[in-house]
């Protein structure tokens, strides 16, 4: 499961840069998840993420 942190999240727009496949940016400026089938991109965004907003599992 690929889960971002709505009160971490700072927008700055990597993940959804590294994997517009899974994420995009909300209406509030904050990436939300679309798609959990791409993991192993998840998990890139995730370990790239400035504040460890993004949870993989």
């Amino acid at each position: 499961m690929i889960i971002v942190d709505q009160d971490l999240c700072i927008g700055c727009g990597l993940c959804a840069n590294t994997c517009p496949d899974v994420f995009r940016m909300n209406d509030d400026g904050k990436s939300e998840v679309f798609d959990q089938k791409n993991i192993d991109c998840a998990k890139k965004a995730a370990a790239n993420c400035p504040v460890e907003a993004i949870s993989v599992s």
